[in-house]
């Protein structure tokens, strides 16, 4: 982010594509994001950049949707609407986001999934986003969560995610530091603090532990709908994908590489992990 190349945006989602890395959309968060930040951090460049990242198949084509929806740039509708044509299969997603009800990034509740908090670490990795980061600080607050295990798995990678990142990462680590005035839960604050010391200590493997005890702990008190193996397998992919946001063995975070074997990585991992039925 401190010598950024817009320019070779398109040849890196030709290269996503190629990787079969926009096909998934709930494993495609980050490279959406991604997509969105260098977009919305370039607005003179947008048009071109977009523009050479034609022909793309359609399939891919909802990434490229949603990046642009995401962006954040003043114009994005128009944006998207120049470009509707070079995309007819995807036209009701089009029109859902240029006259019906889609959502653009800081819209979307952050419960709603690891696809949403993604988007936000992709933003960030594209762009050096503050408003990204702050919206991920701000699902520490749902730390204390005893009825939700979506908001608490999402408090807890969050929380797991920001120590991770901001060990190789000094702006963060400052972002991180500055949020503490700008947050108005004190759960969040409270969580913010040990991120900090984490990250700060290089001390992170303590915040995954109680992560997963904690989510552990509501699966085993909550009710038996939140407790049988299917929601194990839906929250344990959100879990285990997350931690590929970090890519604390990949090293890759510093560079600001999404992490590309996510899905499978987490697939594995979640049979290895899951509790047997």
């Amino acid at each position: 982010r401190s010598e950024p190349e817009p320019e070779k945006l398109p040849v890196a989602v030709k290269a996503m594509g190629e990787f079969g890395l926009l096909r998934e959309l709930d494993q495609a968060g980050l490279q959406v994001g991604f997509i969105a930040g260098v977009l919305g951090t370039n607005p003179d460049k947008a048009p071109r950049l977009v523009a050479q990242m034609f022909p793309m198949p359609p399939e891919d084509q909802v990434i490229l949707i949603k990046a642009i929806a995401f962006s954040g740039l003043p114009n994005w509708k128009q944006l998207l609407s120049a470009f509707s044509e070079r995309m007819p299969a995807r036209q009701v997603l089009i029109d859902k986001y240029l006259f019906g009800d889609g959502k653009t990034l800081f819209e979307l509740p952050l419960d709603e999934g690891s696809f949403v908090l993604d988007s936000h670490w992709g933003y960030y990795f594209g762009s050096g986003s503050e408003p990204a980061v702050g919206r991920i600080v701000s699902a520490l607050a749902w730390m204390k969560e005893g009825d939700s295990v979506d908001k608490l798995t999402i408090a807890a990678m969050a929380k797991w995610t920001l120590a991770s990142n901001a060990t190789r990462d000094k702006d963060l680590l400052d972002t991180l530091k500055g949020q503490m005035n700008l947050q108005e839960s004190e759960v969040a604050r409270t969580n913010l603090r040990e991120v900090i010391l984490a990250a700060e200590t290089f001390e992170t493997g303590k915040i995954r532990r109680d992560a997963l005890a904690a989510i552990d702990e509501l699966k085993a008190k909550g009710p038996q709908s939140a407790r049988n193996y299917s929601w194990w397998g839906q929250a344990g992919q959100t879990v285990l994908a997350l931690g590929c946001v970090a890519a604390s063995a990949m090293g890759q975070v510093q560079l600001g590489i999404p992490c590309v074997v996510g899905g499978a990585v987490s697939t594995a991992a979640l049979k290895y992990l899951a509790p047997t039925p």
